[in-house]
């Protein structure tokens, strides 16, 4: 159980040390956190009284990007009157998909991804093309203007309305950025950030947490939009303390495969439009640039339908996606199989091997499965169930599938085929593509007549989908 912090004398602040684990204070650094155990897990920060944390903190008037100042009051919410959130295009049409229609005034993004990923790439070339409707501060803590210079030349942009300025120092930041008042800022990374309230060094989950909260605070009073680039730790998240996800009002990452020009921008948070919205990008010599057709890239465009292939229709945000399933059935030399899933969840393809052999007749138990999503995309929906089993199953038997097949569905554990969501869009995202042939969840069959071209089958249960093959 966290402690409660000491009350702190009037008019003086006090540092006490946090742990990032469960959140126990310490008056002093010790190398294990005596609430939870943890190691190395306490960081410094320094709690202020209440009285000087009210002067400080401003939040008593915010000017909008219009120049409007409000001043807080407590009131009805039926009485308040609400108006569209106003959105600025970045210009990037998959990075405005992304945001939910474009960028929201005093908006704090925080965009995540492995390194040289094109993370820097993408916010300076959004900035050079909003820089003619938003004056934009291009803040870099880790590479010289001369470097941000010579990245925009090679990228042939326009920088008229762009400012850089190399500093880490989020006070001289806020100083520069209150002289100049731009519309938008780009703090290229989060973790090079300092403050002088803190001793901890640059980088650490103190310097990060209370850098970004000065930067989200300044945005919120002024109306500023702001940008944060994070670097991310060995396991894909945003490095640096988890608090720092909540304190932004959108979380972006950058996903792709190394050896791959295809880049995938996700929204895992987004207070202003759907998570799970995702953008397509290829880079190219002059950066990154939008990809119109997606699920082209994502479909193997053979001219013959192989063995363990099967396409389905996924749904990431408010865009349906045609991506291909492959799985590959061998026989194992081990007591213990291996159940391999790149793009999908290991645990529930476990399952899905165990409905098959409960409901289907399809007996696996001594055999290798793997199965991976084409291009490197990852798939967290239910509506892959079906298309895996059909893709194991066709690898079992060595025999593809028909021409011009997709399927989506989810699989219960009883063997029936239940429904997903945005059935029909899906079915005319497959119709535009040019297949012929769907085999679906009976309530997802299309109400309003047959699709032109697509022969939709509905099935209730497992057995129904693999008599249909």
């Amino acid at each position: 159980m966290s402690k409660a912090p000491a009350t702190a004398k009037a008019g003086r602040a006090r540092t006490a040390y946090v742990c990032a684990e469960c959140g126990t204070d310490h008056g002093k650094w010790q190398g294990q956190c005596a609430g939870c155990g943890a190691w190395n897990t306490l960081s410094e920060f320094v709690i202020e009284p209440a009285a000087k944390a009210a002067a400080g903190g401003g939040a008593t008037r915010r000017a909008g990007w219009a120049g409007a100042v409000e001043a807080p009051k407590v009131t009805a919410l039926k009485d308040v009157r609400h108006m569209e959130d106003a959105r600025v295009s970045t210009g990037i049409g998959e990075l405005d998909r992304v945001l939910g229609g474009g960028l929201v005034e005093g908006a704090v993004v925080l965009v995540g991804g492995d390194p040289g990923i094109g993370k820097s790439t993408l916010l300076l070339q959004a900035v050079a093309r909003m820089a003619a409707t938003l004056p934009a501060l291009y803040v870099t803590g880790e590479e010289s203007l001369g470097q941000v210079a010579g990245r925009a030349a090679r990228l042939d942009l326009p920088l008229d309305g762009v400012h850089a300025l190399a500093e880490t120092g989020v006070e001289t930041i806020l100083e520069h950025a209150a002289a100049m008042r731009p519309k938008l800022i780009v703090a290229d990374s989060v973790q090079t950030l300092w403050t002088e309230s803190l001793t901890a060094a640059p980088g650490s989950v103190s310097q990060v947490r209370e850098s970004a909260a000065r930067l989200v605070r300044y945005a919120k009073e002024t109306g500023t939009a702001v940008f944060l680039v994070g670097h991310v730790t060995k396991e894909g998240g945003i490095a640096g303390p988890r608090v720092l996800e909540h304190m932004v009002d959108a979380v972006l990452y950058f996903e792709g495969e190394s050896g791959s020009r295809f880049r995938v921008l996700r929204a895992f948070k987004n207070r202003f439009g759907a998570v799970n919205e995702l953008g397509v990008f290829a880079m190219g010599d002059k950066g990154l640039k939008e990809v119109p057709n997606p699920s082209a890239i994502f479909l193997s465009g053979g001219s013959t339908q192989q063995p363990g292939s099967c396409v389905m229709v996924t749904r990431e945000g408010t865009r349906p996606l045609l991506v291909e399933v492959q799985a590959l059935v061998d026989s194992s030399p081990l007591s213990n199989p291996r159940r391999v899933a790149v793009g999908l969840e290991g645990n529930r393809l476990a399952m899905l091997l165990a409905v098959l052999h409960r409901h289907g007749g399809v007996l696996v138990g001594d055999q290798d499965v793997f199965v991976n999503v084409v291009g490197g995309i990852r798939v967290q929906e239910t509506a892959a169930d079906l298309p895996v089993l059909l893709a194991v199953l066709s690898s079992l038997r060595d025999a593809p599938l028909p021409e011009k097949t997709i399927a989506f569905g989810e699989v219960g554990l009883s063997g029936e085929i239940r429904p997903v969501p945005n059935g029909e869009e899906r079915l005319r995202e497959a119709a535009t593509h040019g297949f012929k042939r769907a085999i679906v969840p009976r309530a997802n069959a299309p109400k309003s007549g047959a699709l032109k071209g697509l022969e939709v089958i509905a099935v209730e249960r497992l057995a129904d989908a693999i008599d249909a093959l």
